[in-house]
């Protein structure tokens, strides 16, 4: 190679000494106490191969050692990470961003005109105020709705965990707990994610990482808004400690008058009344699955009419602020509702046959024995069975027709029913 370290020194103020390395926050860590080592021009860069400062710490306990694989220049170039070459912005591959962006910035791959592309791009950081990127992407409009959607608000630190020790997947790894690689099974071989390239991800092409994302914003689910034109509700979930009232006015506002706000801290959620329809449909799509506040995703759905919420939500197990009711485990099911009687036909509430005489249904059934009949005047009223006044007697299970069992204790092969009805028949 032209610029390497060890064949040629005459371009060496071409070569880049950096006091501390350009991160995101998933590869720096979460402990803000880290011990970085130093190497300068340590290693050529992966993508201009010039000789670069190699910076190299711990993320975090029981996380693999990282470094930094690609020089600064670069990274400014595209406005990635040194380590994990994702946007610092929106924590996404590079095709991703330049597609939600329709940015087409094509690096060039041979070492001559690398070479005086990374000169002009030197150039031109060094008379910007570094706040923001520069070349194509500086040009391009600061976000898009694709990368709202898709964009990571919070670090993910899994990303920074030791590879899977190959000796434990052959059954040949004898540290134990001591070893500082994964015991995990590894992954499909045929998974296109595993199967990934660094230069393939900083020029933005054959990225499967991209691909999945790209495949994820086209499915996302919608916000329709409700049939009910009276209802201008939006309801905000995932607040936290950090959102507050003035913070959502001020991002709210802008798609028209604003009735009310109500925050319910216990929920960590709000409602925000607009005064008009239209608003409240505006604000809807502009802030669906893209509304980020102070750094924190939240959650955008269209509120519910009082008489609905109450409804629905005892018809579904749904609480009035929304979140699912877990069934209680042991409780019977429902009964059903008995048969529609005709307002012609009498009641039938005993489920007698209709066409049975009054005698039949009025024989008396002997008193079991040991038992003995009550004194006079303390038993029930006695009737003649012929008489106008005797009421309805029920029959017994074995003398009563078969009928539509509307309740368990109707039930004929309910447990306990075969002996009593067989004591009966003994008697």
């Amino acid at each position: 190679m032209a610029t390497s370290l060890g064949s040629n020194t005459y371009n060496r103020q071409n070569w880049e000494d950096a006091d501390f390395p350009i991160l995101c926050q998933t590869c720096l860590g979460e402990n803000p106490y880290i011990r970085m080592t130093k190497e300068k021009y340590g290693k050529e860069c992966k993508i201009c191969a010039r000789p670069f400062t190699v910076f190299r710490w711990c993320p975090g306990t029981r996380m693999r050692f990282k470094k930094t694989e690609v020089c600064q220049t670069c990274s400014k170039m595209k406005n990635v990470c040194q380590t994990c070459l994702l946007d610092l912005e929106f924590g996404l591959p590079i095709q991703v961003r330049d597609t939600g962006l329709s940015v087409k910035d094509e690096v060039p791959k041979s070492d001559v005109n690398k070479e005086y592309y990374t000169q002009n791009m030197e150039r031109e950081i060094a008379n910007s105020d570094g706040t923001r990127p520069v070349g194509q992407l500086g040009k391009a409009p600061s976000s898009s709705d694709m990368l709202l959607k898709l964009a990571r608000t919070t670090p993910y630190y899994k990303r920074n965990r030791p590879h899977i020790c190959s000796f434990w997947v052959k059954g040949e790894c004898k540290r134990g707990e001591e070893c500082p690689y994964r015991h995990e099974k590894p992954t499909d071989p045929d998974d296109p994610l595993a199967d990934q390239n660094i230069k393939d991800r900083y020029y933005g092409i054959n990225d499967p990482v991209a691909d999945k994302l790209l495949k994820r914003a086209s499915t996302m689910p919608r916000l329709d808004p409700p049939d009910d034109k009276s209802i201008s509700t939006l309801y905000i979930g995932g607040l936290g400690d950090t959102v507050t009232d003035g913070d959502l006015k001020s991002h709210f506002y802008q798609f028209g008058e604003i009735r009310t706000i109500t925050i319910v801290q216990r929920q960590q959620c709000a409602f925000i009344q607009f005064a008009t329809r239209q608003s409240a449909e505006m604000a809807a799509e502009k802030s669906f699955n893209k509304l980020i506040i102070n750094g924190r995703r939240l959650t955008v759905k269209w509120g519910r009419s009082q008489a609905a919420r109450g409804k629905e939500g005892i018809k579904e197990g749904v609480s009035e602020m929304g979140t699912r009711l877990d069934p209680v485990p042991g409780l019977p099911g429902a009964l059903p509702p008995p048969p529609a009687l005709d307002e012609e036909a009498p009641a039938n509430y005993f489920n007698l046959d209709p066409s049975s005489s009054p005698a039949v249904m009025n024989i008396a059934l002997p008193l079991p024995p040991g038992i003995n009949p009550p004194p006079p005047g303390f038993g029930p009223p006695m009737f003649h069975p012929m008489s106008h006044m005797a009421p309805p007697m029920p029959p017994p299970m074995s003398m009563r027709p078969p009928g539509q069992i509307h309740y368990p204790s109707q039930d004929p092969q309910r447990m306990g029913a075969h002996a009593a009805h067989g004591a009966r028949q003994g008697e």
